[in-house]
């Protein structure tokens, strides 16, 4: 069973964009949940993630991070399997 995707994000950051595009690019469906303007929601990122920057990408209930480390994930050909095994648990 593949995992829900759910990425905080800004529509203004590159980092955001490139996740994105790493997860179109995969077939990945994916929610954004932008964060401009929300602070309901920024607040609740970080109080998830411990983090205040975004992307902030969690594959089920598990937080992946930002895009460096979903990128060195994938590069380390860990990402698929994270990703089909549900919440990566």
């Amino acid at each position: 069973m593949s995992t829900k995707i759910v990425m905080y994000a800004s529509s203004l950051c590159g980092y955001c964009m490139a996740a994105k595009r790493l997860l179109k690019k995969k077939g990945w469906d994916f929610e954004a949940l932008s964060v401009d303007g929300n602070r309901e929601l920024r607040a609740q990122m970080t109080e998830r993630t411990g983090r205040t920057s975004v992307p902030q990408i969690f594959f089920g209930d598990k937080h992946i991070g930002g895009y460096d480390d979903m990128a060195e994930l994938d590069s380390r050909g860990e990402l698929d399997a994270l990703y089909n095994n549900g919440s990566g648990g």
